[in-house]
């Protein structure tokens, strides 16, 4: 990210004009002195957005843009001056329909580096009635986006994987017309962002995943009459399996409307109804409201039984219902004890996982519920209870972890990102705005097991990265202190303990023991696995510890001395899943990943014989097939107990 891209994300909490989890990235400009008159549109292409969405929690309002949407590549890369903002024609735009990464399947080196796209959307509005006030809301955008509406910019954004929302202002609205979107998106990366753009040191491009660009996640018009809940947190707070719940509520209401409104906010829990307070609004004015409710005898929220409570609220004004806000929430306890270990309702953990990579063949990282939906049951199936990815999921994939008892491994893209980057206090600052926004957007979902705030770090960690983690908890605890604090590092057993890492609760271990070699060929030797993993519990013995990757690459047939064959992996797995279950320390482990996907272009993973871009690491190939290593895994994660009995 360039200090500019820093500073539109940093300045954004404050600029921002809406309003519902607002993330790191969004600025509002100041309105155009002569709204131009928006050009004419192909009726072949206009649509009005339909109310429905792609997950279930949220406010009321919500109308999903589909329909065929128009997208160009901008070769020339040369900002705005093209003007596509205001084009009259279609000539020159493909139809796509949105989710879209527009190199889905472009595996060229240029594709992985990014360029800059531009979409447009033309729609009517779904009532043309003057007194609700629209925002649009952008699941995920890949990377830099400008936006404008009927030719004027209303808002820029920096960041992919959480939602950012903007105001549509009444000025440039066509209510009874037909009305244009225009996104410039450039999906070019530096240094400083979040993943980085790094090259090794022959000039290739280094990476975990592949830099898709474009709308990546799907695009919503709110209605707001007047009253909007712009946050909602309901939290339960349980100190035991056995003790009662305490659910604390956190709402802030902001009055949209030109005329003052007494609003009245009202929760549910289960059966029970919350009255949270009346607060008198005027025109703009915002406030925030709070409440708590005992539950003597909770149904607890756990992989084997995840009872969901309704925890809805709904937002009053005299005889009028203006909004509603549909939450779901669980309750249950996560903790670490002071022995190290990670504890769900009373339980230590001896959980088993798999990573998650959001890909598919022919979409790229615009997948769709289906896909999603896929990817739980084959999760579910491997006998798995716990999903990790390298940055927040989508919105969906949380909710289905809900209702399915999934726990997830909830962490920010902060993925490599060298320590000279991290030095800049601009860079860590806006690591910890992503984290914070993350926290905000998804910490109502009881099945987050804890925050991670990055991902392979140098893993001597210094004085610099010892300034990011106590950031990085600090804010994350002050969102929310009910979960504990993680990082994922690699496993490298010539550094020694890490004093640096002592605010963090828990420490992921990502070990590729008898895969890479590491340097000077450390970890050649999977042998040494064990005595590696002793030595860390005795660095940390009051941290929960977790295998929070390990895997090796399947792409063929062949003996299981040669790395990247399917017996290898198989082999790989029996061995490191065996060591361990010696380890009752240990609070579980992850393999890495589910399911194949994209990296970049040079890729190799470790395989002499590669086929890149792929990851081959995974149990499932990219198209979809079990490799054997599957039910080798299947069968060890099944026979696990991966949940103590209940402490005394």
């Amino acid at each position: 990210m360039s200090l500019g891209r820093l500073a539109a994300a940093l300045g954004a909490c404050c600029a921002l004009a809406a309003l519902t989890a607002p993330v790191a990235g969004a600025q509002t400009p100041p309105p155009a002195a002569t709204p131009p008159v928006a050009p004419p549109t192909p009726a072949s292409v206009v649509s009005t957005p339909t109310p429905r969405t792609l997950y279930k929690d949220g406010p009321s309002g919500r109308f999903l843009v589909d329909g065929t949407w128009l997208f160009r590549l901008d070769a020339a890369r040369n900002g705005d001056r093209l003007g596509w903002q205001r084009d009259t024609s279609t000539a020159g735009w493909s139809a796509v329909t949105v989710p879209n990464a527009w190199n889905a399947t472009d595996e060229s080196l240029a594709s992985y580096l990014g360029g800059v796209g531009w979409y447009r959307k033309d729609f009517r509005l779904p009532t043309a009635a003057k007194a609700p006030m629209w925002v649009v809301r952008f699941e995920s955008v890949n990377y830099a986006a400008k936006i404008w509406l009927n030719g004027h910019p209303i808002g820029t954004h920096v960041g992919a994987y959480l939602p950012f929302e903007l105001r549509l202002p009444s000025s440039y609205l066509k209510r009874g017309g037909v009305n244009r979107i225009v996104v410039r998106i450039d999906s070019r990366r530096t240094s400083s962002d979040f993943p980085p753009l790094k090259f090794d040191a022959t000039g290739q491009p280094l990476g975990g995943w592949w830099n898709y660009g474009g709308l990546l996640r799907e695009v919503y018009l709110r209605r707001v009459d007047d009253i909007d809940m712009t946050m909602v947190d309901v939290q339960p707070d349980l100190p035991c399996a056995s003790c009662a719940a305490t659910v604390h509520w956190t709402v802030q209401v902001r009055n949209a409307g030109a005329k003052g409104r007494r609003v009245t906010v009202f929760g549910r829990f289960g059966a029970k109804t919350v009255r949270l307070g009346t607060v008198a609004l005027g025109s703009k004015g915002s406030a925030t409201l709070t409440a708590s409710l005992k539950v003597p005898h909770p149904r607890l929220w756990s992989p084997a039984s995840p009872y969901l409570y309704n925890a809805s609220l709904k937002a009053v004004s005299g005889s009028q219902t203006l909004q509603t806000f549909t939450r779901s929430v669980g309750v249950r306890s996560i903790r670490v004890t002071s022995d190290g270990h990670l504890v769900l309702n009373g339980r230590p953990l001896d959980i088993r996982g798999v990573g998650l990579q959001e890909d598919s063949p022919d979409k790229g990282f615009a997948i769709d519920n289906k896909v999603r939906d896929n990817e739980l049951a084959l999760t579910k199936d491997l006998g798995a209870t716990l999903i990790r990815a390298h940055y927040p999921l989508h919105p969906y994939t949380l909710e289905q972890a809900d209702r399915l008892g999934l726990l997830v491994w909830s962490e920010i893209p902060v993925y490599q990102v060298d320590t000279d980057e991290l030095a800049k206090a601009a860079v860590r600052d806006a690591a910890v705005k992503v984290l914070q926004g993350e926290v905000v957007a998804d910490r109502d979902h009881p099945s987050i097991a804890l925050w991670s705030i990055g991902n392979e770090l140098s893993a001597r960690a210094g004085p610099i990265q010892a300034t990011y983690i106590s950031e990085a908890v600090r804010a994350a605890k002050a969102l929310d202190p009910s979960r504990p604090v993680g990082l994922a590092v690699a496993a490298a057993p010539t550094v020694g303990c890490q004093t640096e890492y002592a605010p963090l609760d828990v420490i992921g271990l990502n070990d590729y023991y008898g895969w890479y070699p590491g340097t000077n060929g450390v970890t050649a030797d999977r042998d040494l696995l064990s005595e590696y993993l002793d030595g860390v519990r005795a660095c940390y013995p009051n941290k929960a510890l977790m295998i929070s990757e390990f895997g090796a690459e399947a792409n063929r047939d062949g003996p299981p001395e040669e790395h990247g064959t399917f017996a290898f992996q198989q082999d790989f797995v029996n061995f490191h899943l065996g060591v361990y279950a010696t380890k009752p320390w240990l609070s579980g482990a992850i393999y890495w990943a589910l399911q194949e996907f994209r990296v970049r272009p040079n890729w190799d993973g470790g395989d002499p014989r590669p086929t890149p871009p792929i990851h081959e690491k995974g149990l499932v190939t990219f198209t979809g097939v079990k490799k054997p290593a599957f039910f080798d895994v299947q069968r060890l994660f099944r026979a696990t107990a991966q949940f103590g009995a209940p402490s005394t």
